[in-house]
This record gives C-alpha cells, structure tokens and sequence, in this order.
C-alpha cells in the first residue's frame, strides 16, 4: 500500500473533496453553461482517478462502485474512471508470512510442503498465493493485506466526513445522488469482503446450490485452514473468456459457452437469495472440460422475494415484447420516476430491442455507451441504489456474452435458457399468458379500459402534485419569514449598538438566535420531506 499513514490519507482525500466542493459552488454561483460543466466533471474525474491510484486501498473499490452510476453521475466523470483496475503491486513475503503463521499458530511446513513466495493475484484488499498440501493438493491461499483493516477504517471516518459536508452543504442538483445510502451499501459490502470467513460461507451456498447443475465449478475449501483472515481453497485453473485462442480450442461452441455463462448467472438475477457481485474475466473461467468456473466470492449481493418476482415479470415481458407489463415491473422495482412517462419509456424500449446485431457492429460503442449516460440522465429513470450491484453483474455478464457471440441475435440466443429455467419455476404459463395478452383481441380490450381508467388517474396524479406543491410552499414560506426576523433581528442589533441601548441589543439578540435556528430547523425539515418524497418516488 503506497500510503499508509493514516493522517496523510485523511489529509490527501479532505484536500481532494475540498477543492472539488470550491470549484462545484463556483460554478453554481458563476452560472457556468452545461458545457463548461462538463468540462469541469472531466477535471474533477481525473484528479479522483489520480488521487485513488495514489492511495489506493478503499478508494479503488469506491472508484469501481462509482463507474457503475452512469444513471447518476456525470458523463464526463464516469468516463475518467470506468476503467479502473483493482491491481495493487504484492506485499512482502515476509510480511505475509507473519500473518500465516499468526493466523495457523505453526509453522507452514506442518501443513503445507510449499507455498510461492510470489502472488498470483492482488488487490486492494487481498493477494493470492500457490501453495502445496502435505498430501499434494494444490490449494489457492487468500490472505489479507497487511494492516488492510486500519487503512480501511481511517478511510471510512474520512469519507463520513465528506459524506456528511456534501450531503449538507454542496449545491448538487435535485436527485443527483443520495450520498448517505450510497455509503452505507459500500460500508456494507466492503466491510463483508474484509471478513474471509463470510466468504467461505459464501462459497459452501453457491456450491450447494449449483450442485445437480453439471455445467458449473465452485473451488471446495478447507474450513480448518481458513480464518477471517485467510482463506483457503482448491485450485483450478481454466481459460478466460477474453482468450479467444484458448477458447477455440475447446469443443464446445463460443454460442454453447455464452448459454452456459447464462444458465449460471440467470438464477442468481431472477431468484431471492446472493448472487456473484463482481463476474469480470478474472473471475470467470471456462475449464478444459467446458465448464463456467466461478471465483473470488468476496463481493456479492442479495435479491429480496419481492424484487425477484418483479425482475423475472420484466424478462418474460421483454422477451414476449410485452412493453406495457415491462413498465410496469420497471415501476414497482423503482427504476422509473412518477413523472415518467409510460408510452415514451415503452417506444423506447421497443427500439433498443429491435436493434440488430449488425447494425451494433456498424456503430461506434464508445459512443453508443457515452449516449445511452446521456438519455438516462435526461430521462425521469434512476437505478435504485439497492440494485448497484446486480446492474454491474448483468453488465458484466452481457459484455463478456456480446463478445463471445458477436455475429448472434442476443435474445434468440438466451431465449431458451429462459424458457428452461421457466418451465423448472412453473412459471410458463404466465410467459404463454404474457404472448396471448398481446393479441390483438386483447390489445384493445387493454387500450379501451386504460381509456375508461385515465381521467381517474390523472385527477390522482394532478392532487398528489397539488399536495405536494402545497407543503412545498409552507416550507418556502416559513423560511422567507424566518430570514426576514433574521434581517429584522441583525438591523436591531446594529441600531442596539449604535444607540447604545442594551434594550434593544437585547431583544434584538433573542429574536435573531431565535429565527436563525427556526429557519435552520425549518430547512433541516424540508430537506428531510424531500428526500423521503425523493425515496418514495424511487
């Protein structure tokens, strides 16, 4: 770790947010134009990624979570840190040495014959090492980072600072980022990665839960070998999915292997339960035999019930084109704003799956990417915080699939896994329910109750509006009295002053504390009701 002195870290990212916080409020107060914004993002995006690749640790992973939020974040900013790598150089042996003797209490010698005194693997949190049981086993030896534990908590405290300060007082626009539930899932998952013991749970589920499953690998452990500290697992080696030339030497298809990858991943989307957070080519192999490898479970998430049944309704919809019921789901998960609006999301949608595979090849992705940040932004749709994670595994999954199968229709292509994992649900007979629903017979008995249904939603739309327009005036209106008395309050003390009036002083002191407070309380209240109407709306 280059930067292990807990004062210079804290003081190195105060200094950073402190000059991006100067430079946000003055552009606000300069009125800067959208373009010179988004210059000003691309700056501030830069110094980030130099400041994370000069402290490394947390800030890294910070930087990967944040590359996910292209819903949230600025363009300009996402596209100085979508790259980043968690590759940090490996500790010294001796220094890992002393964690594995203090963690098995022994010598290595008694359990291993030998142990590469060189990482295979190392991040920011932990490094991998190659090792040999006294029975001949290779194993794959996890071990975390020397002192990882205190650089990572100094961080935290120094970013809760920042957290607070920006949630606070930085001009960010309405909706921008809900800073205070961004930090708790991060602290979340972070803090779970520390702990290799909750990894190794991790691993025994998903390797109980894909075991009639012939198509997948899940390294076993030794329980006895691993702490929270370190942990053990079985080696396996296989070709990643970006080695093209490894691939084609396989038997199976490049099509075969991207119905396998999905076969795995789809149950971990579409069912309640955990679900591999952090799928990129390090992390998924193919074997010798064809078989999806699956490693590093240290980053995962979990799909609520609910979430799940709404998730899988959005997949049967897209896939019967029912566009209408694909809003809909989009609704209740709480990807789209009340002020969306249904027809244009469901035109959308129609037009990204309608485009071809070919004409994806005619295009610049690069710039197809940088467009798509771009309608997110400008449309009333937001990635509930809570699905950051699964967003970044479908990514994931879906760029490694489009890479494998280039030349092929994805959604032909995947459809019959779905069907299959249906049919193993019992859930086909919505999915038939969903295609006859699309018939025309039945298009417009829909158009002709939406019709009849209208004038009653828009009266409810138009009163929840008034409602809150309402109490959003009382709230503007209590603070433009407060900081009138405030005004009031200032001037008496001047004239307390002036005339020497103690009296007036006096008073004029009681009413300017007192107004102060009120309008400080007061805007604490209406900041308080639009974010809890803000998470309502998500």
């Amino acid at each position: 770790m280059k930067t292990r002195n807990k004062l210079t870290r804290t003081r190195k990212l105060l200094f950073m947010a402190f000059i991006i916080f100067l430079q946000i409020y003055w552009y606000k107060i300069r009125r800067k134009p959208k373009d010179k914004w988004e210059i000003l993002w691309g700056e501030i995006g830069e110094r980030f990624r130099k400041t994370l690749f000069e402290l490394e640790g947390l800030l890294i992973k910070i930087g990967q979570f944040l590359s996910t939020r292209a819903d949230l974040l600025p363009s300009a900013f996402i596209h100085q840190i979508e790259d980043l790598t968690d590759h940090v150089p490996p500790s010294n042996w001796i220094e890992i040495k002393e964690i594995l003797e203090k963690e098995w209490g022994n010598s290595l010698n008694k359990n291993f014959i030998s142990i590469e005194k060189t990482a295979i693997a190392s991040a920011s949190i932990g490094e991998v090492y190659k090792g040999v049981l006294q029975n001949g086993t290779e194993v794959a030896i996890k071990v975390k980072r020397p002192n990882i534990d205190s650089v990572i908590q100094t961080d935290f405290r120094t970013l809760s600072i920042i957290i607070w300060f920006a949630d606070h007082f930085v001009p960010m626009p309405k909706g921008f980022i809900n800073f205070k539930v961004l930090f708790k899932e991060l602290k979340q998952v972070i803090e779970r990665e520390l702990d290799y013991s909750k990894e190794l749970d991790t691993i025994l589920f998903f390797r109980e839960r894909f075991k009639d499953m012939n198509v997948v690998q899940i390294p076993s452990v030794y329980p006895e070998l691993s702490t929270p500290n370190v942990l053990v697992m079985e080696w396996i080696e296989g070709i990643k999915l970006t080695d093209m030339k490894g691939l084609n030497l396989l038997t199976e298809s490049r099509e075969e292997l991207a119905k396998r990858l999905f076969k795995v991943f789809l149950p971990q989307w579409l069912e309640p339960g955990i679900f591999h957070a952090d799928p990129h080519p390090g992390n998924v192999l193919i074997s010798k035999e064809g078989k999806i490898i699956l490693l590093d479970f240290g980053m995962v998430g979990e799909i609520s019930k609910q979430d799940a049944a709404y998730f899988q309704g959005l997949i049967q919809s897209i896939l019967s084109k029912n566009y209408p019921k694909a809003v809909d789901c989009l609704i209740h998960l709480g990807f789209l704003l009340p002020e969306a609006e249904s027809r244009t999301i469901e035109r959308l949608l129609a037009e990204l799956i309608a485009i071809q595979p070919s004409q994806l090849k005619e295009m610049d992705i690069f710039a197809l990417k940088m467009e798509m940040n771009d309608l997110l932004q400008a449309l009333p749709i937001q990635v509930p915080t809570r699905f950051v994670f699964l967003g970044r595994s479908f990514v994931t999954i879906e760029g490694i699939i489009r890479n494998l199968t280039a030349d092929s229709e994805l959604i032909d292509l995947l459809k019959p896994v779905f069907i299959e994992w249906l049919g193993k649900q019992g859930n086909k007979w919505s999915f038939v329910w969903q295609w006859i629903q699309l018939q025309p017979i039945f298009k417009i008995f829909h158009s002709v109750m939406e019709f009849l249904d209208a004038p009653q939603k828009l009266e409810l739309l138009k009163e929840i509006e008034q409602r809150r327009q309402f109490q959003f005036t009382i709230y503007e209106n209590h603070k433009k009295q407060l900081f009138q008395l405030t005004l009031i309050g200032f001037t008496g003390i001047v004239v307390g002053i002036y005339t020497i009036s103690s009296l007036i002083w006096q008073m004029s002191c009681g009413v300017t504390v007192v107004s102060f407070f009120g309008y400080f309380i007061c805007s604490y209240k209406q900041r308080k009701w639009m974010k809890y109407m803000h998470e309502k709306r998500r």
